[in-house]
């Protein structure tokens, strides 16, 4: 539409802003809003259309970032009490690659408390609403992009994922939600909750919107050592490949105690796969009961050690009354970190403590090799694996804060993807009795993304009623 000059960037532009207005009260999907940073873009897009030069594939664009992605003079809080008021000096690699392509950025969006929780609630601003029904959260800990992405108030965000954080939210809301092989995209910039585990990732409303920003985003970048960017061919250029003849697996634990209305959407799913030629082949992953304590115990010494940093002394919040710097420190995090937050610390403090090292952080790193050694297994029987995102769909607001311990178990799906450094994608594949959506993932070997993102459109393509649209959003 901006080529063809049926529409102007700014119009497009201020279309979102207008919504954003409309919409954001309902969804609190966005926490900080730059309207005035979109529309200065949106002009620089209209005066290279004007010219009549060529414009990049995401350019001009109306998009929106997780507000722990860094962002050059734009306060970014990780939705923590302790980082309100904090403006980043520099921009995040992913943000400076679309930055340098018109990308029109919309604002920053909700997120649980330092990427930690499954509804999004653990923010300090509120949680982000599901754009199919407000009465349930958006998940997390994207929930904000996928609650934007699925309200039409961005075309695309880029979230951040951990344990399924992009997936799980995507799956809630409706969307596409892709989480690439570790290292195939820059965590520089991203404000760390697990090192080891953290990717950065787009939501989007189609498979092939999110070949087209992670084909944009996977660069290899010098900043990060562990940054290797993206192997292969460009995904965008393979989603129209056949299947016919490719092996789905499907693991049988990864079915087993899902609900039975997500059970029968994922083998609807692989009945279509079926239909399109592919061969779906069952086998047993009995390492997966492992991956729920690996990852929290491995995510929680991760976090315990990254979250050391705030203080109160360098940047951020600081409390106003304390006796010595001791107390300063201690009173700073108590104050400043919400409850999960703080829970998450003390049983990564704890597992990484004398006497107990060895017993559960030792343990589970061993595991996460076996585990890791199960799905390279696992992929010489087939080429895709074929999984529920979440064993549920959303529930609804306040069940998180009510029994958190319940809502771990809404990862379970999702971090043996992220233990293994592999790449998932979650899709819609149908709706509940009460319409809200129901996601299915599919996981690939290492530096995959463009077979699964192929096997994921393949299904998009044949059964297009799976994604249905919110009535939030701008409607072009």
């Amino acid at each position: 539409m901006l080529e063809s000059k049926k529409i102007s960037c700014t119009e497009l532009t201020q279309s979102y802003i207008d919504e954003i207005e409309n919409s954001n009260g309902e969804l609190n999907a966005y926490v900080k809003k730059t309207p005035e940073i979109a529309l200065d873009t949106a002009k620089k897009v209209d005066e290279k259309i004007s010219k009549g030069e060529k414009l990049s594939p995401l350019e001009g664009i109306p998009m929106t970032l997780k507000d722990n992605i860094s962002t050059d003079g734009i306060e970014t809080t990780c939705c923590s009490k302790i980082l309100k008021g904090y403006v980043p000096i520099y921009d995040a690699t992913v943000w400076d690659i679309l930055k340098k392509q018109n990308a029109v950025l919309l604002g920053k969006t909700n997120m649980d408390e330092f990427a930690m929780g499954s509804s999004c609630e653990t923010s300090c601003f509120g949680g982000a609403k599901n754009p199919h029904n407000i009465n349930h959260v958006a998940g997390g800990s994207s929930g904000g992009a996928a609650s934007a992405v699925g309200g039409n108030i961005a075309v695309y965000g880029l979230g951040s994922d951990t344990g399924g954080s992009i997936r799980q939210p995507a799956s809630f809301c409706g969307v596409v939600g892709l989480k690439p092989t570790y290292g195939a995209v820059s965590r520089y910039g991203l404000i760390a909750y697990a090192s080891s585990l953290d990717q950065i990732g787009p939501i989007t409303t189609s498979v092939e919107d999110a070949a087209i920003v992670f084909d944009a985003i996977s660069a290899y970048d010098k900043m990060d050592s562990t940054s290797r960017g993206r192997q292969g061919a460009a995904a965008v250029d393979t989603l129209n490949n056949s299947i016919k003849g490719m092996k789905i697996g499907i693991a049988k634990e990864y079915i087993e105690g899902v609900r039975d209305d997500v059970r029968e959407a994922v083998m609807n799913a692989a009945k279509v796969y079926e239909s399109l030629g592919a061969e779906i082949v069952y086998f047993d992953l009995p390492v997966l009961k492992y991956a729920l304590p690996v990852y929290y115990i491995l995510a929680c010494a991760e976090a315990s050690s990254n979250l050391g940093r705030y203080d109160g002394i360098r940047y951020g919040f600081k409390a106003e009354h304390y006796d010595d710097v001791n107390d300063m420190v201690k009173k700073t995090r108590s104050e400043g970190f919400g409850d999960e937050v703080k829970r998450r610390i003390l049983l990564g403090t704890y597992v990484l403590s004398s006497g107990y090292y060895d017993a559960y952080y030792k343990k589970a790193q061993n595991l996460r090799g076996t585990i890791v050694n199960a799905f390279k297994e696992a992929f010489t029987k087939c080429s895709v694996i074929l999984a529920p995102t979440v064993p549920m769909t959303a529930f609804e607001n306040g069940n998180a804060i009510s029994d958190p311990v319940e809502t771990y178990l809404t990862d379970i799906c999702t971090v043996p993807v992220n233990i293994c450094g592999l790449p998932a994608v979650s899709v819609p594949c149908g709706f509940n009795a009460k319409g809200m959506p129901i996601g299915m993932q599919l996981i690939g070997d290492s530096f995959s993304e463009a077979t699964i993102l192929n096997v994921a459109h393949q299904y998009e393509t044949a059964v297009p009623e799976a994604f249905r649209a919110s009535d939030f959003g701008v409607k072009l």
